[in-house]
């Protein structure tokens, strides 16, 4: 029977639905490893998904990688599973990595896909900006893999009514790292992940005032906003709207470019949506070559008129 352990935290239930359907699809046996809060809700939602058993973590304000990385070593000295699954948050790449570190096993990082075979486990990711993929194949027990997000639509099945165990953490150690402050975000418009319409803008917009555009479009439409790295980086837009390899990846009906290039890290987070709209000035620009409408056009002319004939048919 092959076994695996789903490991992530509470605030993002909708990694946990993706990796629990990952791991229903390749595995007999799964363990849902929860980091953070736990209700009967979640547990409910968790064995929908195809958890056989939960194993509750609980950190407290302590950073969560070095602990739950610890007693998760532990767990896999008494009985190892065959894969191991994670996200590709910045706290499941840490914790990823000090398990493997621990166990001295193999880690297949951005996975798209993921199997188990009777000699070991095999990942494929996308490489060359999406033109090209990549098998990798580990043979060490257990596998570590990371998925990459909305890599599959999450799907219920193999119903269990799951028993939770308490995962114990090892006391705080000198090398933990405690949480002094939080800092929630406020945002007031429609978050990127599961948008059916983004907007976003690049550094054909001009400036960081350009971007009022996007903002103005996207409002008209219900949209979500977001943003090539470029502007992310000049500081015209926070991180939590960057669409790409190294931001957000996104699948929407519809996905409106204004000012993109399209540079390769940008095409592979937005490439699978299912309709595309670019404006861009420059005919050349990359982000035609993946465009179902293109507009060539500077974004300064183009959007205002877009933005006049949406409120005129509002009345």
């Amino acid at each position: 029977m092959t076994t695996g352990w789903v490991v992530f935290e509470t605030t993002n239930v909708q990694n946990a639905t993706e990796l629990l359907t990952h791991s229903r699809r390749c595995l007999d046996h799964t363990v849902a490893v929860v980091v953070g809060p736990l209700d009967d809700e979640l547990v409910k939602t968790l064995g929908a998904y195809g958890a056989a058993e939960i194993w509750h973590a609980d950190p407290g304000q302590r950073l969560a990688a070095a602990p739950v990385a610890a007693a998760l070593a532990a767990k896999a000295g008494e009985s190892a599973p065959d894969l191991v699954l994670l996200g590709r948050s910045s706290n499941d790449r840490d914790l990823a990595g000090r398990l493997a570190a621990r166990l001295g096993v193999q880690l297949l990082a951005n996975a798209q896909a993921v199997r188990v075979h009777g000699d070991g486990v095999e990942t494929e990711r996308e490489i060359v900006g999406g033109t090209m993929i990549a098998s990798a194949r580990a043979t060490s027990t257990p596998v570590i893999v990371s998925m990459l997000p909305k890599t599959v639509e999450p799907a219920t099945g193999g119903a269990h009514a799951p028993v939770v165990v308490t995962l114990e953490l090892p006391a705080n150690s000198e090398v933990d790292a405690t949480i002094a402050k939080s800092h929630v975000e406020v945002r007031e418009d429609i978050p990127l992940g599961g948008a059916s319409i983004v907007v976003s803008g690049g550094l054909g917009l001009g400036s960081k005032e350009g971007y009022a555009l996007v903002e103005q479009l996207g409002r008209l439409l219900g949209a979500a906003t977001g943003a090539s790295r470029a502007i992310v980086d000049a500081g015209w837009v926070p991180y939590a709207k960057q669409v790409g390899q190294t931001g957000e990846t996104v699948k929407p009906d519809v996905y409106i470019a204004c000012g993109i290039s399209g540079a390769i890290q940008h095409l592979t987070g937005m490439k699978e949506s299912k309709t595309i709209i670019a404006i861009n000035k420059d005919a050349e620009a990359p982000i035609f070559a993946v465009a179902n409408l293109g507009v060539v056009g500077d974004v300064h002319e183009v959007l205002p008129q877009v933005i006049a004939a949406l409120e005129a048919r509002r009345g």
